[in-house]
């Protein structure tokens, strides 16, 4: 049986991922980007309400937060 936090960490990389790919920047970049504006913060923090949401939906919470923290991409 997977962890709670096996569950985590494989929503983050998928959130990084996906993220990557629909601003069409490497993951590497994708990680970065979303440490350094908080959103992999936000997903930690909140992951017990936003892995039941639709990806779209998180994607949109992982980016108004990085807007909130000085992040351009939108």
């Amino acid at each position: 049986m997977r962890s709670e936090q096996d569950n985590k960490i494989d929503f983050i990389v998928v959130c990084i991922n996906d993220f990557a790919d629909k601003h069409h920047i490497h993951y590497v970049d994708s990680f970065n980007y979303l440490s350094q504006y908080g959103a992999l913060d936000f997903i930690e923090k909140y992951y017990d309400v936003e892995h039941t949401l639709p990806f779209q939906d998180v994607l949109e919470d992982m980016s108004a937060i990085c807007r909130q923290h000085g992040g351009t991409l939108a």
